[in-house]
């Protein structure tokens, strides 16, 4: 796998080159290769089982996370993104299916899914991701982090059960492609296990 180097300069030539770039840009810069990249639901047992169905909706995030790029924060109010590298689908699918599998290896329900799949659920699940990025510290490094608020639906009655803020951060050991998603792997190791508990409670 190629090491992919993210430097300050790269940092500003991926934050400039949005708007003003030309038509010919644009088509070289899609027609690049770039490794893609995924991350792994958690497995946890031991809630309560039962045939409770629940349905996860695909969450909504910001037009500059509800992409397949990695997105990089070079200063608080600048956007870029990781070069020659991409998730394995947008982040808001991408968070979906990692919901979805980890609350189905818990046990605690009869069916999940997607929407418009299995039966009528008796519980829905609405998320907002708010943050799933890297950014840029002063010093010099890098933290990633992950930010999202999830409800629990009730689907007869549309009755809000709870919702809560679930988030986490981690320093990558430096700035290539693989040690960044390895820090997304370390924030959901522990932010998802936790989701699914507090999902499990409610629903």
């Amino acid at each position: 796998m190629n090491k992919l180097l993210l430097t300050r300069r790269s940092f500003v030539l991926g934050a400039v080159s949005l708007p003003g770039c030309t038509a010919l840009n644009t088509l070289n810069q899609a027609a690049q290769p770039r490794d893609t990249f995924d991350l792994n639901p958690v497995e946890l047992e031991g809630g309560r089982r039962g045939t409770r169905s629940l349905l996860v909706l695909v969450p909504t995030a910001p037009a500059t996370i509800a992409t397949d790029r990695i997105l990089i924060k070079p200063t608080p109010i600048s956007v870029a993104y990781l070069p020659d590298a991409r998730w394995a689908d947008e982040v808001p699918l991408l968070v979906q299916s990692l919901l979805i599998r980890s609350l189905s290896f818990s046990g605690q329900f009869g069916f999940v899914g997607p929407q418009a799949a299995g039966p009528v659920p008796d519980f829905v699940v609405l998320t907002r991701i708010d943050q799933f990025g890297v950014d840029a510290l002063p010093d010099g490094s890098f933290k990633a982090v992950v930010q999202m608020n999830i409800t629990v639906l009730r689907d007869r009655d549309q009755r809000v059960i709870g919702t809560r803020r679930f988030q986490g951060s981690a320093l990558p050991s430096n700035d290539l492609a693989v040690p960044v998603v390895q820090a997304f792997q370390q924030i959901l190791d522990a932010l998802l296990p936790d989701a699914v508990r507090w999902i499990g409670a409610r629903a």
